[in-house]
């Protein structure tokens, strides 16, 4: 097993930490469903995972069950960009395009957030719901990368 390598750089910049929870608590603000925000922090850890995951096995995807050690993930059962989201019952119109929209900022591809995508999430999201989203899926996504440069155990 690795060794980690440094402390979180939140617990050796305290300001840092302050920062990430103003911006914590200026989303909550917005109003958004708290399980929606846990859904795509849960989406941005895992896309994440995938993307590295794939790297490494050359061409793993999701549903040939490279993480579904994961209940929100075995629930999708694939990527948005695929398309199952809109097929998949156990998510609201807004879950599956809060999803999508997760999906394409954290995985982008040759257009990082397409028009469809944007435009679905735009149809369930007012501006101040959208800003809230994006934070909260580059924030969860960002603070994934430290840990994993860290090797982080936690």
């Amino acid at each position: 097993m690795a060794t980690e390598r440094m402390p979180n750089p939140t617990a050796l910049i305290p300001e840092a930490a302050a920062a990430l929870t103003a911006i914590g608590q200026a989303v909550d603000a917005v109003g958004l469903d708290d399980r929606l925000l846990a859904l795509i922090r849960r989406r941005t850890r895992d896309g994440c995972h995938a993307r590295d995951c794939r790297r490494a096995r050359d061409g793993c995807h999701a549903r040939d069950g490279c993480h579904a050690r994961d209940g929100c993930h075995a629930r999708e059962g694939c990527h948005a960009r695929d398309g199952c989201h809109a097929r998949d019952g156990s998510f609201t119109e807004e879950e599956r395009a809060a999803l999508a929209l997760t999906e394409a900022v954290i995985d982008p591809g040759p257009d990082p957030v397409p028009d469809q995508v944007w435009d679905r999430a735009a149809k369930h999201f007012d501006q101040r719901e959208l800003a809230a989203l994006l934070l909260t899926i580059t924030i969860t996504n960002a603070l994934d990368h430290i840990s994993s440069a860290i090797r982080s155990k936690s």
